[in-house]
């Protein structure tokens, strides 16, 4: 008796056209093909209906619950918290706001933060999206390039917002992005040149629709774009951009500014009342343009907010009193081999003393405390001791024979 072909239930094709069947109930069947283009549909569809949940009123932190929120992970810096704060409320209004007859429509106002290394730019981003109800991801400007160029093209920045939203777009058109290291792709010369400045001002121009708030194709891996991959349509009008960067050297610029507004007597009356240890809080958006930012991009970060030199008793808190202090973190990581850490006061100032030397910021306290108990976290968990005390005189010494240059440059 000749063996029955077995059809595929979907399409119908004998088992002799495809590569293999999946059975089901009651002798049905599914070819292999017919199994992937049921998966691709499935995919399609549930990438489509937003799981977001709805944004009320009432789940909606105030600005001073967001910056008591930051007080807690990030010391000093209120101008900037504030700022930040605002912002992020400002933004859940504009999301929750209805149509009106009154034909007001309320803008999106996007951000940028100066201060120089290790004042806690990026601290603040990855602190404020522990308090968010939208998407947030933190992007780095340093591997942008023009499109058509070596590097990452602009759009892979929405690209990681759609990972973070899982590929909700209707979730992700709602978020909030961080573009860290933004003084990087500043424009290189103004003096013009027969090459062009591809990760300069060709990336700013890039950021312009993104900034402004447009409908743009976003590659859903990232990278770089080819014409036969598929596109995922994203609307930006709704994302708010927050800039970050050290701009390093544009307190000259700004200097410069000050020395030049005014002539005659009263130019000496008012350089007096200027904190020369502080220039950043006297930046202007003429200095970033000064600085390499195009005036387009100037324009569309209309808020600009600055970040206060730490000065050593804000290092010294930063040290200890952030739930996530980097003391508390070592004090962790030797408690998890039921080891009490100590350190001495004087040591604390010493690790302090040294990251201002060094002018290395909040960021060089980590170095220089890790040099210091280095040899420690080697030995201490294979022997039976239960406490470790750190002194002065062994702190001392061991960023004397540390390699000096290395704690410079990190």
């Amino acid at each position: 008796m000749a063996k029955q072909l077995r059809h595929c239930s979907f399409c119908g094709r004998p088992e002799s056209q495809v590569e293999f069947m999946i059975m089901g109930q009651n002798n049905s069947q599914i070819c292999n093909e017919c199994a992937l283009q049921a998966a691709e549909i499935v995919k399609e569809n549930a990438v489509s209906k937003s799981k977001l949940p709805n944004i009320h009123r009432d789940n909606v932190p105030k600005p001073m619950e967001i910056k008591e929120y930051l007080d807690q992970y990030v010391i000093g810096q209120d101008e900037a918290k504030k700022f930040l704060s605002v912002a992020v409320y400002n933004h859940y209004k504009r999301l929750m706001q209805e149509k009106t007859n009154d034909d007001v429509e309320i803008e999106k106002s996007n951000i940028i933060m100066v201060g120089s290394t290790g004042t806690g730019k990026t601290l603040l981003a990855r602190t404020i999206a522990r308090k968010l109800h939208v998407p947030f991801t933190i992007v780095d400007a340093t591997v942008l390039t023009e499109a058509g160029y070596v590097g990452e093209d602009i759009e892979s920045i929405l690209t990681r917002l759609l990972q973070v939203a899982d590929y909700d777009v209707k979730a992700a058109e709602r978020g909030i992005v961080f573009i860290d290291e933004i003084d990087k792709i500043a424009r290189k010369s103004d003096n013009p040149s027969i090459t062009r400045d591809v990760s300069g001002e060709g990336v700013q121009q890039g950021l312009l629709k993104l900034l402004e708030g447009s409908v743009v194709n976003v590659p859903p891996q990232g990278g770089r774009k080819h014409p036969e991959q598929k596109m995922i349509a994203v609307n930006t009008q709704n994302i708010l951009f927050i800039c970050g960067g050290a701009f390093d050297g544009i307190e000259k610029k700004i200097a410069a500014r000050l020395n030049t507004k005014v002539v005659g007597y009263s130019a000496t009356l008012e350089k007096e009342h200027i904190d020369k240890h502080n220039l950043l809080q006297y930046i202007a958006p003429q200095d970033l343009k000064s600085f390499g930012l195009i005036p387009e991009i100037i324009g569309r970060l209309p808020i600009l907010t600055y970040l206060e030199p730490l000065d050593r008793e804000a290092l010294r808190n930063i040290l200890t009193e952030p739930k996530n202090s980097i003391v508390k973190q070592y004090l962790k990581l030797f408690r998890m081999d039921d080891i009490e850490l100590v350190f001495a006061p004087e040591v604390l100032d010493y690790i302090v003393d040294k990251a201002i030397e060094f002018k290395l910021g909040a960021r060089g306290l980590r170095s220089i405390t890790e040099t210091i108990i280095m040899d420690k976290m080697y030995e201490m968990p294979s022997k039976k001791e239960p406490t470790l005390f750190i002194e002065l005189p062994y702190a001392i010494s061991k960023i004397e024979k540390a390699n000096v240059n290395r704690l410079k440059s990190a």
